[in-house]
């Protein structure tokens, strides 16, 4: 069950490309556009955002290893004590 969500959360790098884009631009770029290229200002909000948004991905995915390693190990031990005792 837990890998089932898991996998469901994690994206692909077509959609996390996608959401990086659409939540980074909402955040740092300037509504008015009188310029073709970002602002500096723009472009250091830009790269910190991503930065940040990339580190979000790779803590949950982490925290979702984890998970799924304890989840495995769990099953491996439930299989062993149906073996012995079953």
């Amino acid at each position: 069950m837990f890998w089932r969500i898991s996998s469901e959360i994690m994206l692909s790098p077509q959609d996390l490309f996608n959401k990086i884009a659409a939540s980074c631009f909402a955040k740092c770029a300037s509504r008015r556009h009188k310029e073709p290229d970002l602002a500096l200002g723009e472009m250091s909000c830009t790269d910190r955002c991503v930065a940040k948004y990339l580190e979000a991905q790779q803590r949950v995915g982490v925290v979702l290893q984890q998970a799924n390693e304890a989840q495995l190990e769990q099953q491996q031990q439930l299989a062993n004590m149906q073996q012995r005792f079953g």
